[in-house]
């Protein structure tokens, strides 16, 4: 007769783990926390490094937009509409200039513009206190003004003409407009013509060698 078979089951004790497996395991209580997103705990980017962003160079100028239009000109294809920029420019040092630009995006005429402005600088020949010696007035197209000094009164204008005192850096002055022009851009320009006999470069013409000569003739012939 067959024996029968006899099934024996054999059973394994747990293997106790090594001293370098034992090494590198990490328990779950020394494992690094958790750190939400976000927060004060957020691990730096040292790839960026830490130098702070370098400062935005100050302008030379400031500047000033007195008015801005939207041109329109009609062709045979169509309609074109442009955008058009007065703008004041100046140092507060005794120097301002008005100037204009146009294009069809805000940006490129604010740029045509404050090159204009630069290329007519005017600069003002001051006293000592930031203001005018006397009275001057000019006309521009419709719009006329009249500037006078007034000594521990500040700036006293209106329109585009304080504007241009502002920006040109004069104390103690009063403006007035005698005109019934409302258009800012002609405004500007008369307090310009009307600074600008303060002009530092017309005090400072330099002489000929014809006209220098004839002074040394006329000096030794007296």
């Amino acid at each position: 007769m067959d024996t029968p078979e006899v099934k024996t089951h054999t059973t394994t004790a747990p293997v106790a783990p090594t001293e370098a497996a034992a090494a590198t395991a990490r328990p779950m209580d020394a494992r690094k926390p958790f750190a939400p997103r976000g927060g004060n705990d957020r691990v730096k980017n040292h790839r960026r490094g830490n130098s702070a962003r370098p400062e935005r160079v100050k302008p030379e100028f400031d500047q000033k937009i007195l008015n801005i239009r939207r041109v329109t000109r009609v062709t045979k294809g169509g309609k074109r509409m442009n955008f058009s920029i007065a703008m004041v420019v100046g140092n507060k040092k005794g120097s301002v200039g008005v100037g204009t630009g146009k294009a069809n995006d805000t940006s490129a005429a604010i740029d045509k513009a404050y090159r204009n402005a630069k290329k007519n600088i005017v600069q003002l020949n001051l006293t000592k206190t930031m203001s005018i010696p006397h009275d001057v007035s000019a006309k521009y197209s419709s719009g006329r003004v009249t500037i006078m000094p007034a000594p521990g009164r500040g700036v006293s204008a209106g329109s585009a003409v304080k504007n241009v005192i502002e920006l040109a850096g004069i104390n103690d002055v009063t403006a007035k407009i005698f005109s019934p022009s409302k258009n800012k851009l002609n405004i500007s320009r008369a307090a310009v013509m009307a600074l600008s006999a303060f002009d530092k470069r017309k005090f400072a013409m330099p002489q000929k060698d014809g006209e220098a000569k004839e002074e040394t003739a006329k000096e030794t012939n007296a």
